[in-house]
């Protein structure tokens, strides 16, 4: 017989996330993921997927990962450090450290697994970090783990940061301080500080950690947030994602050889989770050797963010102030950001609902993730429908 203080607890909560507009309905999609989707035989435009240059369902992807699984199998078999380190993790890791501009590359399951690896194998109990109070779940987690002394800084505020990375370096408390940042946050689509994080870095002697798993295929002309500021000498932990941009799924860190070699030691998730499959390594190298050959996807995912975040703002929608190609469209009360999501879907487009605790109460949005693989006309009838929903709920009113 199941517990009785388990099924209230669980009985009395959803009902409480159900009436304040904070549960989360999941959808199941029939088929790829790509910028059309079926979910329950109704075809959707696809406005939520991570999947910025189309390349989930790319065709070279694909043969690509048919070829491995005939080659190598469908799984690795083992850990990386037993014998689960495949060829293919190797080629995959000389390849993005070549892509990122770096000494080395060390891949793991997931980002999430990236930032409860990296910093936990890093900091202890005995350090700081300062993280940006806007950073994502992942790195909130990964430093809880480390059981270091966490200080958050107000987002993106070099003021702030410079004063409490003063406060902490001559405060004698710490054997080591780091300054860990998303490179592109995902829910308002705006650039982390870099240069200034760095200088501010340097004058402290701050380890510099960038989470860029939105920034990687996006900026930089694909190589990343760092790239695109030209501090690659400068960044000591440059952290990304195979499972938005490129693709398909997995992480990885990039960094100096011996702090690569030391993660392969140290990483938990390294050393005690199965490696990724021989398909998903092959998949995610033929994706990023396709954005050293071109930028067409990119400059495409820009040209038709560009057109979305435009007509979404000639309309008079509030799309926050995002420098990348996440569209927030900002509705404020969760029950309404629900109900707006829902109109959007009935009409034909996919465009989530993201409330709190993914961000804070009150600023709910509907975040919309143009592609590369967006035709202009599914924006334009986006658009369209935006505009319907938005005057029908009183939204729009000029």
């Amino acid at each position: 017989m199941s517990s009785k203080v388990l099924d209230q607890f669980l009985k009395e909560n959803i009902a409480d996330l159900k009436e304040k507009g904070l549960y989360n309905e999941i959808e199941t999609v029939h088929g790829a993921n790509g910028p059309e989707i079926n979910i329950e035989g109704k075809k959707l435009i696809n406005l939520s997927s991570n999947n910025y240059l189309g390349l989930a369902t790319d065709e070279r992807l694909k043969e690509a990962a048919k070829q491995a699984v005939d080659s190598h199998g469908v799984g690795a078999g083992a850990v990386r450090t037993i014998n689960g380190t495949l060829d293919l993790h190797i080629e995959l890791e000389k390849k993005l450290a070549e892509f990122k501009g770096t000494e080395a590359v060390i891949s793991y399951q997931s980002g999430f697994n990236c930032n409860m690896a990296a910093i936990s194998a890093v900091m202890d109990k005995h350090d700081a970090i300062l993280s940006d109070e806007l950073n994502h779940a992942s790195i909130i987690d990964g430093c809880r783990l480390s059981k270091a002394k966490i200080l958050r800084y107000n987002h993106s505020d070099m003021k702030d940061l410079r004063e409490k990375a003063k406060e902490a370096a001559e405060s004698g408390k710490y054997n080591k301080i780091m300054v860990i940042t998303d490179g592109v946050f995902s829910m308002d689509g705006d650039i982390a500080r870099l240069p200034e994080i760095v200088e501010i870095a340097e004058e402290f002697d701050l380890i510099t950690y960038v989470d860029d798993a939105h920034g990687s295929g996006v900026l930089g002309k694909g190589a990343g947030t760092v790239k695109h500021f030209g501090l690659q000498d400068k960044v000591d932990f440059q952290m990304g994602t195979l499972s938005k941009a490129i693709g398909v799924i997995g992480g990885y860190v990039a960094g100096k050889a011996n702090l690569i070699d030391w993660l392969k030691v140290r990483s938990r998730p390294f050393l005690f989770s199965t490696a990724v499959s021989p398909a998903d390594a092959i998949a995610s190298t033929k994706a990023i050797e396709l954005l050293m050959e071109s930028t067409e996807l990119h400059d495409k995912l820009w040209e038709n963010a560009n057109y979305l975040k435009s007509g979404l703002k000639e309309l008079g929608f509030d799309i926050g102030e995002s420098e990348t190609p996440i569209t927030p469209v900002v509705i404020g009360d969760e029950n309404d950001t629900q109900k707006f999501s829902k109109r959007l879907y009935d009409e034909g487009v996919y465009a989530k609902s993201i409330v709190f605790p993914t961000v804070p109460r009150g600023t709910g949005r509907v975040r919309n993730m143009p592609s590369a693989a967006h035709t202009r006309e599914m924006l334009d009838e986006s658009i369209r429908i935006y505009e319907k929903v938005g005057r029908e709920m009183g939204f729009l009113t000029s």
